[in-house]
C-alpha cells in the first residue's frame, strides 16, 4: 500500500478538527474540553516550532553565507530579495484595494450591525491592545525600524521570537566575518555551525510527524472559540472580498513560477502544501518557518544559501497576505463608517501598509496593528478607531489563517525567483526523519 504523504495527512487532521470543533460547540461543557485536553496538544507543537526556529536561522544562514566564495554573490542575494518582496507587496495591496472598491462591502453593513459589534468588541481587551501597541510603533522615528534591527545584546535577541530581524542582522554579521577571516579560521566555528544546522533540520522532520495530530488540536479550538456566528454572517461579505483577494494572489503566485521559473505552478503548490497548511492552522509565518525551510530546500531544490537568506526575511518583512488585508479592512471600515477617501488617501494606504509590513512582527494578530498604522495615516478619526477595529475583529482570526497562507507562498515564491535570476538549478534533494537509523542502531551478528 502506498505511503499516504504528508499534507493528506495533515489535512485529513484539518478536517477532522473542524468536525470535531462544531460538534463540541453543542454541549455546554464542550468548548471547556477542547480547551483544556485539545488545545494543548497543538499549542506543544506550535512551541515546539518556535523552539527551533532561531537555531535554525542560526545555523542555516551562517551555514549558507559562510559556503559562498564571492561575498558579492550575499549582496546579489540581497538586493534581489528586497526588490521582489516590494514589487509583490505591492501588487497585492493593490488587488485589495481594486477588489474593495469594485465590489464596496462597506455599503452593506446596517447600523444595528455596527452597533452589535461595537458593543461586543470595542472595549475588548485584544482590540484596546492592538491600539496601544500601534500608538507605541508610531511613536517613533522614520527610521526606528532600522534602529531596530540591531541588538545590543545577541543573546537577549537570540532568545526572544519577536526579535526575529536583530537575529537576522547578527547572524549575517558573523557569517560576513567568517568570510572575512579566510576559509582555514573560521573552519571550527563552520563545522559547528554546519552540525547544528543537520540536527536542527532532523528536529523538523521529528517534529512534523505529530503535525496531523497538532492541526487537529488547533482546528478544534479555533473552531470552539470563533464566537458569534450572526457577527460571523452580517460580516461574510467583507469575508469574502479578502478571501478573494488572497485566491488572486495565489494565482498570481502560481503565474509566476511558471513564467518565469518555468517550474509546473501544481507541483510548486504542492511541494509546499504542508508549510501552507501550517501556516493556517497556527496563523504565525514565524511558527511556520522551519516548515518552510525544510519543503523549499528539500522538496523544491531552491539552494541553502538562497533559502536560509530569503525565508527567515520573508517571514518578517513580506506580508503580501497582511497587507492585501490592510487595504480591504482600511477600505471597508472608511466605507462602513462614511469616512470618504480620496485616490490620495488610497496611496497613502499602499505606501503605509508597504512599509508597515516591514516592522511588524510575524505572529498572530499583527495585521490588526498595522491596520491601526493605516487608518491614522489617511487621517481617520481617532476616536473611531476602537469602533472600526470591532468591525473587523469576529472575523479576523479566521482570516488572519488564511493570509498567513499567503505570506508562506510569497516567500517560497520569491526564493525561487531569487534562485532563477541567478541561474541556479532546482535540485531537490528529499530528507525522511529516519535517514541515519541504521548508523545509531545496533548492528546484528553474522548468524543471527
Amino acid at each position: 500500500m502506498k505511503k499516504l504523504e504528508l499534507h493528506w495527512k495533515i489535512l485529513i487532521g484539518m478536517i477532522l478538527g473542524i468536525i470535531f470543533g462544531f460538534v463540541m460547540t453543542y454541549p455546554s461543557w464542550g468548548s471547556q474540553f477542547v480547551q483544556d485536553w485539545i488545545n494543548p496538544f497543538g499549542s506543544i507543537f506550535v512551541k515546539l516550532l518556535k523552539l527551533i526556529a532561531i537555531p535554525l536561522i542560526l545555523a542555516s544562514l551562517i551555514k549558507g553565507i559562510s559556503d559562498l566564495k564571492d561575498i558579492s554573490q550575499f549582496r546579489n542575494i540581497g538586493v534581489r530579495t528586497i526588490v521582489i518582496y516590494m514589487i509583490t507587496t505591492v501588487v497585492a495591496i493593490t488587488i485589495g484595494l481594486v477588489l474593495v472598491n469594485a465590489l464596496k462591502p462597506g455599503d452593506g453593513i446596517s447600523q444595528d450591525t455596527i452597533d452589535k459589534l461595537t458593543e461586543t468588541y470595542a472595549s475588548d481587551t485584544q482590540v484596546t491592545s492592538k491600539l496601544e501597541e500601534a500608538f507605541r510603533q508610531k511613536e517613533g522615528g522614520p527610521l526606528q525600524f532600522l534602529e531596530d534591527m540591531v541588538p545590543d545584546n545577541a543573546f537577549s535577541a537570540l532568545s526572544d521570537n519577536g526579535l526575529m530581524l536583530q537575529v537576522i542582522f547578527f547572524t549575517i554579521f558573523l557569517g560576513i566575518c567568517m568570510l572575512l577571516v579566510g576559509e582555514e579560521r573560521s573552519k571550527p566555528l563552520k563545522n559547528f555551525f554546519d552540525a547544528l544546522n543537520e540536527v536542527v533540520l532532523k528536529m523538523v522532520d521529528l517534529i512534523m510527524l505529530t503535525a496531523p495530530v497538532a492541526v487537529f488540536a488547533l482546528l478544534a479550538n479555533v473552531v470552539v472559540t470563533s464566537g458569534d456566528p450572526d457577527l460571523l454572517l452580517a460580516l461574510l461579505k467583507y469575508s469574502g472580498v479578502v478571501v478573494l483577494g488572497l485566491v488572486l494572489m495565489i494565482v498570481f503566485y502560481s503565474l509566476v513560477v511558471g513564467t518565469f521559473t518555468r517550474y509546473n505552478p501544481w507541483t510548486f503548490l504542492s511541494r509546499i502544501s504542508p508549510a501552507q497548511l501550517l501556516a493556517f492552522s497556527t496563523s504565525s509565518s514565524a511558527a511556520t518557518l522551519p516548515v518552510t525551510m525544510e519543503r523549499v530546500e528539500e522538496h523544491i531544490g531552491v539552494n541553502k544559501d538562497i533559502s536560509s537568506f530569503v525565508l527567515p526575511v520573508g517571514a518578517t518583512i513580506n506580508m503580501d497576505g497582511t497587507s492585501l488585508y490592510q487595504g480591504v479592512a482600511a477600505v471597508f471600515i472608511s466605507q462602513a463608517l462614511g469616512f470618504d477617501l480620496s485616490l490620495t488617501d488610497q496611496l497613502m494606504i499602499v505606501l503605509t501598509a508597504l512599509l508597515a509590513s516591514i516592522g511588524s512582527a510575524a505572529v498572530p494578530g499583527a495585521g490588526m496593528v498595522m491596520l491601526v498604522i493605516v487608518l491614522e495615516a489617511i487621517q481617520f478619526p481617532a476616536d473611531k478607531l476602537a469602533i472600526g477595529l470591532a468591525l473587523i475583529f469576529a472575523v479576523d482570526r479566521p482570516l488572519d489563517m488564511l493570509r498567513t497562507v499567503v505570506n508562506v507562498t510569497g516567500d517560497a515564491t520569491v526564493s525561487m525567483m531569487v534562485s532563477k535570476s541567478l541561474g541556479r538549478k532546482l535540485v531537490p534533494a528529499v530528507r525522511e526523519w529516519d535517514d541515519h537509523l541504521d548508523e545509531v542502531l545496533p548492528k546484528k551478528k553474522k548468524g543471527k
